[in-house]
């Protein structure tokens, strides 16, 4: 059984993507790496990246091809157990796993599951176009349900635009609201076209969210690649204070229950 992976980069330099850990840590992991996106257009059409994310699929010759966003990592203390998850359950036809939203290095939640393992030598025929942003797994037009297939409780790290200023997520979002508006013809929770209109929706919405991320961790504790990247955020990152969320956000109880029992449940499920 060989493994390969896939993941997207666009000028990560000017988004301040944690490129070089990424591609440290999936080079560790896999069998070969593959990196597409380069040729994005900074003006494109919502569904370029379910297209980006499939041709990344079909580029990578392997049994398995594991999807990671650039900003996505494992642990390597994981590796072996993610190898044994994929070699034991080799007739399914994908494999989730729990995702761990960071906004700066002390929090997160347990956001959701996600189908990023797929299982290329025996459904090739898997396609990167569903959901509501036309990249998720599919087989035959379904979309996969990540609870109805194994579950692995190997976290995916995700580092949310942790190292970002306010004028690339302003830019970022803008380009991506406008996307979203050609193609679906509405504006939905983006804001607007312009930066600042793209930013404060952005803004509400992780406002948010963090409320949610009453999981607590160490810089130690996180995967080695990106633990130095993360003892030095810069006061302009986001991550460093989350633009004055860090000090005015008050936790729910009742979120501090809502993600123990994912927790609870993602365990009791979890095949690995």
């Amino acid at each position: 059984m060989n493994v390969g992976l896939f993941t997207t980069m666009t000028n990560p330099e000017d988004r301040n993507d944690p490129w070089k850990e990424s591609l440290a840590c999936y080079e560790d992991i896999v069998d070969d790496v593959v990196v597409v996106g380069s040729d994005w257009p900074y003006e494109f059409s919502w569904d370029h990246i379910g297209k980006t994310f499939h041709s990344g699929f079909q580029q990578c010759k392997t049994d398995w091809v594991i999807r990671m966003d650039l900003d996505y990592f494992f642990h390597e203390k994981d590796v072996k157990r993610l190898h044994q998850a994929l070699f034991e359950h080799k007739d399914a036809p994908a494999i989730a796993f729990p995702q761990y939203q960071f906004f700066s290095p002390e929090r997160y939640q347990i956001k959701t599951l996600i189908c990023i393992a797929l299982n290329k030598k025996v459904f090739p025929s898997i396609k990167l176009n569903g959901g509501g942003d036309l990249c998720l797994p599919t087989i035959d037009g379904k979309l996969i349900n990540p609870w109805s297939v194994p579950i692995a409780n190997i976290p995916v790290w995700q580092y949310d635009t942790v190292f970002r200023t306010k004028e690339i997520i302003s830019e970022d979002r803008a380009r991506f609201a406008r996307a979203w508006y050609r193609y679906f013809n509405d504006w939905g929770d983006r804001g607007g076209g312009t930066p600042e209109e793209a930013f404060e929706a952005w803004f509400k919405g992780v406002s948010g969210k963090y409320t949610k991320h009453t999981f607590k961790s160490k810089i130690e504790n996180h995967p080695k690649y990106i633990q130095k990247k993360l003892a030095s955020i810069k006061k302009d990152y986001f991550g460093y204070d989350l633009f004055g969320l860090k000090n005015n956000t008050t936790f729910k109880i009742k979120e501090t229950f809502r993600g123990y029992k994912l927790n609870k449940t993602i365990e009791y499920r979890s095949v690995i």
